[in-house]
């Protein structure tokens, strides 16, 4: 096995269990810790691929993915921060 397929695997594993955490999060703020966390194991994905393949176009979308999944994590923690 090369690294890059245990990092696939290990992407994948936590992909599973962040995805059963935003669909049966007790909370709406494990929901989102869980979404943030599912982001940047996305943008992990991305960079491992890019490694792997040597292609560095996968590099500029995983920090798009990253930059996307701050932003917006911010922002519905903003929305729900006022909403209670």
């Amino acid at each position: 096995m090369t690294v890059f397929l245990i990092g696939a695997i290990v992407c994948i594993i936590l992909d599973l269990l962040l995805l059963y955490r935003v669909f049966r999060g007790p909370t709406a703020a494990d929901r989102i810790c869980a979404m943030d966390a599912l982001d940047l194991v996305t943008a992990l994905a991305l960079v491992l691929y890019s490694l792997h393949t040597g292609r560095t176009i996968y590099l500029d979308i995983a920090l798009v993915v990253a930059l996307l999944g701050f932003v917006s994590t911010v922002f519905v923690g903003r929305y729900l921060e006022r909403r209670l």
